[in-house]
């Protein structure tokens, strides 16, 4: 269940309050107060059988007294009473309730959820705060103070919190569209409040605070929709082992590595902050600076100490800064005094006049790819007012008809700067009181930016890098046998075997008994030096028990180094199964840097991949980065970008750049096997040597399960489903049909650009011609989860695909119905396409079980009602609109109820 009835919930006409009270200080007195003395419009009833009256207005014993059903009951009675009154409500007819009372049991929580379901009434809580919406002038909730209404959505597990930041926002004066207590969200969670307030016209931000996450496909395919329409803040508590352990303890549930939940918030296209304040720094720079966001910073300003300061709160932060290019240096030469600093941070001097403020400017805007971000700080001074400063300044920053320059800014000091910062806020310019702060809102811009990237990807589950194919057939056939023997563990030679299957390079390693003769007869015909490895099913991590030995240089080298192994394994582990020996040659590579790669199955996100510096001393160097399948280049990229590593792969010095591609290719295939391979429950490849010549897997351990934890099915994030991609013969030439994807932006603006302005209007009530890239993206990026488009495409004169129409559909969250839309280029009318792609498209939503197809049609649409009738949709009158119809289609028979 998602967002059905979640209106009544935020927006109800009238409410009950159950278990009203006037006793001062406990739970019902404070709820009644608060939603009697709200200014909410509607009728509110309070119910208690201990009152006649209530603050005058009659009160009333039971539900069933009630003189309507409320369409939103507040319920803070005890535990063992919310099951019945529930029923109750629904039975009457209530649409959503708000439950403050806590200590329901799980089996009291799933009747609560049996009563509620037959008639769909929502449930928020159990044990939360409630809600309060201020522009409804909703405050269903004990707390303190009410909420001024403004244009961010708070939404909490914590409902201590909840209070907290209402007090520490009246004291700013920050105001919201909706403020909201999930408590132990039974039924309303994070994805369904991501799913109402994406659409939510009031709501410019919403703002979360998570401590555990469940149902993560669900969350992930609500976040990343949301993520698309408006930044979403997140909060996560349980960054460290502590806070893990106390969220849990908290919440009931597991609250998840966190670096996974990096991965995904990141993957969803979400920004993640460390405190509540940096939670309102965020939401205020992401609403505001519309300029594109460089990913380095120059830094202009009057004063040396103050750019020093930005200069370190930049390294903090991860911000690099341009190194200024001569011909900047030498533009700026011309109207800059001779001692300024020809530098980053660009030091203008104290006694700058507003002149030179403005030629600096200008001469950086002529520079755009040799600057970055602009971060300007001024410190005032006694010889030019800030103020006049600022007035020279904003027309350079916000030119007319022009593009604005990307800057943020900080006015240091106090009246001074006053009117100045105002001036720059007037003009809609992001200005801060402090260097710190500003580089910190630079930083949350290019770690959104990173983010957002991401969002726009959409892999498909198998695809190598190379576009070769791996050998999964004997994969599965290895697997398959090794659980037959018992064992959940590969040994390092079929660990290996995996490897080489999905075309990831591994070192050649032969098998022997556990004789010192044998392995040395074995390195002899391979060639020294060798390495030799304990081979026990026993022992995963042969360095920790002195199971390997490197860089042996002749047979007597590996007869000593095998007999002397065999004694420290025998000790360390008496019980051990010691099945011999593996040998391979010792790769030496020049300049190589050992990295992991590795893949393990998150509780709550399912399979996850890593990647980071790796060697024996992987644990100790903790660096790595998550990511969330399915990977590809562009996804892989951005993983590897994430470590500290990274800087070392790029090069320097006299090393050469490491071959990145070889690496992305390796990512990939653990990402395709992970789809391909349900079995799969622990990976790791470490090392994997690279330098510029290639990348080699020197050692591998893959862990399977009968449990099937992997797969595709158990991403948290949807593949770009290649499967449906079919072609058909159409007007003799292959016609191919296949959902839509990221990479067709381009042609799919060709298409939408070829289409007749009345065809737009007709199938889109949509008169523009030209389409801002935003809302092109958004038609190309989609979350296969809840959305579908199918493309259809032919070959052009020069091979590319070239779209010939589109038909699309929205699902609601819920798949009970979905709105479509249809569109072919002009001169194909009448071709038969258009029944084509309806085909597909019914075809694809029926498969997935959802229930109705809709539309809304002018009604001089001719030729798509004809269309939609040779389908078997019906007509219906749209109320209160002469102009259109509504289509209506029945996908299942017989169809469910919503």
């Amino acid at each position: 269940m998602s967002i059905r009835n979640l209106d009544s919930l935020f927006d109800p006409r009238s409410v009950a309050v159950i278990g009203a009270s006037e006793r001062p200080f406990s739970v019902g007195g404070t709820l009644w107060r608060n939603m009697h003395g709200s200014g909410f419009a509607g009728p509110v009833y309070p119910v208690n059988p201990k009152y006649k009256l209530l603050s005058g207005q009659p009160c009333y014993a039971h539900v069933d007294d009630l003189p309507e059903a409320p369409e939103l009951a507040v319920i803070c009675t005890p535990a063992a009473t919310v099951v019945d009154l529930v029923r109750q409500l629904a039975r009457r007819g209530t649409q959503a309730a708000v439950v403050i009372s806590a200590g329901l049991t799980a089996e009291q929580k799933q009747a609560m959820l049996d009563a509620a379901k037959p008639t769909l009434l929502r449930v928020l809580g159990p044990n939360c705060v409630g809600l309060l919406a201020p522009h409804a002038k909703l405050n269903a909730s004990f707390a303190h103070i009410p909420a001024r209404p403004g244009e961010l959505a708070f939404v909490s597990q914590s409902g201590a919190l909840v209070t907290a930041m209402l007090d520490w926002a009246e004291a700013r004066q920050i105001g919201f569209s909706h403020f909201v207590s999930l408590g132990e969200h039974a039924d309303v969670d994070f994805g369904d409040m991501l799913d109402f307030l994406a659409s939510d016209p009031r709501t410019r931000a919403i703002l979360l605070y998570i401590e555990s996450i469940e149902q993560a496909r669900k969350f992930m395919s609500a976040a990343r929709a949301a993520a698309r329409n408006k930044p979403v803040i997140v909060v996560k508590a349980g960054r460290s082992e502590q806070g893990q352990k106390a969220a849990a303890s908290h919440t009931g549930a597991l609250a998840g590595a966190d670096n996974v939940v990096d991965a995904a918030i990141g993957r969803a296209g979400m920004l993640r902050v460390d405190s509540l304040e940096e939670l309102f720094l965020a939401a205020e720079i992401l609403t505001r600076f519309k300029a594109p966001i460089g990913d380095r910073m120059t830094i202009l300003t009057n004063g040396g100490g103050v750019g020093v300061m930005a200069a370190d709160a930049a390294a903090a932060h991860g911000v690099p800064l341009v190194e200024l290019s001569q011909p900047l240096i030498e533009d700026l030469d011309q109207v800059l005094p001779a001692n300024w600093s020809r530098g980053n941070p660009v030091d203008i001097i104290g006694d700058a006049p507003a002149q030179r403020y403005v030629d600096a400017l200008e001469g950086l805007a002529r520079h755009p790819q040799d600057t970055g971000t602009l971060l300007f700080i001024h410190a005032p001074t006694a010889i030019v007012p800030s103020t006049d400063i600022a007035r020279a300044m904003v027309p350079v920053i916000q030119p007319p008809k022009k593009r604005a320059l990307p800057l943020i800014s900080a006015w240091v000091g106090g009246p001074a700067v006053a009117e100045a910062r105002e001036l720059f806020m007037q003009a809609g310019i992001a200005c801060y009181d402090m260097p710190e702060q500003a580089v910190a809102a630079i930083g949350m811009l290019q770690r959104y930016a990173r983010n957002q990237a991401e969002l726009s990807e959409a892999p498909p589950a198998t695809q190598l890098h190379n576009g070769s194919t791996p050998d999964v057939a004997s994969v599965r056939k290895l697997i398959q046998d090794v659980l037959a023997s018992g064992r959940d563990m590969l040994t390092e030679p079929e660990a290996k075997a995996v490897c080489e299957a999905y075309h990831i390079p591994v070192v050649i390693t032969r098998t022997v008994p556990a004789d010192a003769e044998a392995a040395a007869a074995e390195a002899a015909r391979i060639g020294f030096p060798v390495v030799i490895k304990i081979l026990s099913e026993d022992i995963s991590h042969k360095s920790d028990v002195g199971g390997v030995v490197l860089n042996l240089q002749d047979a007597d080298d590996v007869r000593a180094a095998a007999h002397a192994m065999l004694g420290r394994v025998r000790k360390s582990f008496p019980d051990a199964r010691i099945d011999g020996f593996t040998v391979q040659a010792m790769v030496k590579r020049k300049q190589a840097q050992e990295l992991i790669i590795g893949a393990s199955i998150d509780p709550t996100f399912g399979p996850v991949i890593l990647f980071g510096q790796g060697g024996t001393a992987v644990e100790v160097m903790k660096d790595s980065a998550m990511a969330l399948p399915p990977l590809n280049a562009p996804l892989a990229r951005a993983l590897i970008d994430r470590t500290r590593v990274a800087r070392l792969l790029k090069g320097y010095r006299d090393v050469p750049p490491a071959d990145i591609d070889a690496v992305v290719a390796t990512l990939m295939a653990v990402s395709q096997l992970l789809a391909d391979v349900p079995e799969v429950a622990e990976l790791d490849i470490n090392p994997l040597i690279v330098n510029h010549e290639g990348a080699i897997a020197l050692d591998a351990r893959v862990r399977v399960s009968s449990q099937l934890p992997a797969g595709a099915a158990s991403f948290a994030i949807q593949p770009y489903p290649a499967a449906l991609a079919e072609t058909v013969e159409w007007r003799g030439q292959p016609l191919t049909l296949r959902p839509i994807r990221p990479e067709d932006e381009e042609h799919h603006r060709a298409f939408l650009e070829s289409l007749d302005p009345e065809d737009i209007r007709m199938r889109l009530f949509y008169s523009r011609r030209t389409m801002e890239r935003s809302e092109l993206a958004r038609l190309v990026q989609i979350d296969y989860t809840r959305e579908m488009a199918f493309i259809a495409t032919v070959p052009d004169d020069g091979g590319q695909e070239k779209t010939l129409g589109v038909a699309r559909a929205l699902a609601d969250p819920d798949n009970f119905g979905a709105e479509f839309g249809i569109i072919i280029r002009p001169e194909l009318k009448g071709s038969g396409l258009g029944r084509i792609l309806m085909d597909k498209l019914i075809r694809y939503q029926r498969g997935i079980g959802t229930q109705q197809l809709t539309a809304v049609v002018l009604t001089e649409n001719r030729r798509m009602r004809k269309l939609a009738e040779a389908l078997g949709f019906r007509e219906t009158e749209t109320p209160n609109d002469e102009t259109t119809l509504q289509l209506l289609l029945e996908l299942q028979q017989p169809a469910r109820q919503p």
